[in-house]
């Protein structure tokens, strides 16, 4: 069922009562930022390449790195069911879910989970030792490197545990959720970025706003 926006407002502001130490960001989502980094391939990325899709970046430090690989899994496949079954070469190319509301012949918004390793601590002489273990402990899916501590600068780390931070259709970021997400949280994460995807539904061919930040 197609929720508000003073329904989503209200989700949003449960969540941010719900888990521990969320935050939701001062500026109100409203401003266009690019992410940018590369990955264990040195291939580099930015998330203003994927406007139009709505941005999943679940980062943690090395203790919570565990917890936000299985989350950012767990978080995938709900959005792309066909990954469960897909070989792993194929497990990031999976078509998207669809969305109740969304009107028919025309493909929703996708959802990207990136999972995004904060490295801060390791010295420039060690990040091709950092790189060659993920590329061995990760193969074929994509992992951000951020070395240079843009994901606690831009939206702050829960040291130990995931960290969620949401990037709407616009480019704009609306929130961070930290910490465990119990079946409960997790549905209400779900539907929260589901409504980002509805929401684009006016502006799908907005030109890209001329004032942009560029985080690195």
């Amino acid at each position: 069922m197609k929720l508000s926006m003073r329904r989503l407002f209200q989700l949003a502001l449960l969540l941010a009562a719900a888990v521990p130490a969320p935050r939701l960001l001062a500026d109100g989502g409203e401003r266009v930022v690019n992410l940018a980094m590369e990955d264990q391939f040195k291939n580099r990325h930015e998330t203003l390449r994927m406007r139009g899709d709505v941005v999943v970046l679940v980062y943690a430090e090395r203790k919570g790195a565990e917890a936000s690989m299985a989350l950012g899994r767990r978080l995938h496949v709900h959005f792309h069911p066909q990954a469960a079954q897909a070989a792993a070469t194929e497990w990031s190319r999976q078509p998207v879910v669809g969305l109740a509301g969304w009107p028919a012949g025309s493909a929703p918004p996708d959802v990207h989970v990136i999972p995004v390793a904060c490295l801060p601590e390791v010295p420039k002489a060690l990040e091709a030792v950092a790189r060659s273990r993920f590329r061995k402990d990760s193969q074929f899916v994509s992992v951000w490197l951020d070395f240079e501590d843009t994901m606690r600068q831009r939206f702050g780390v829960v040291p130990n545990e995931p960290n969620v931070a949401l990037i709407d259709t616009r480019g704009c970021p609306q929130g961070v959720i930290s910490g465990h997400l119990d079946e409960v949280r997790f549905a209400e994460v779900v539907t929260v970025i589901d409504q980002l995807r509805l929401r684009s539904l006016p502006d799908r061919t907005a030109a890209i706003p001329a004032a942009m930040t560029t985080v690195r």
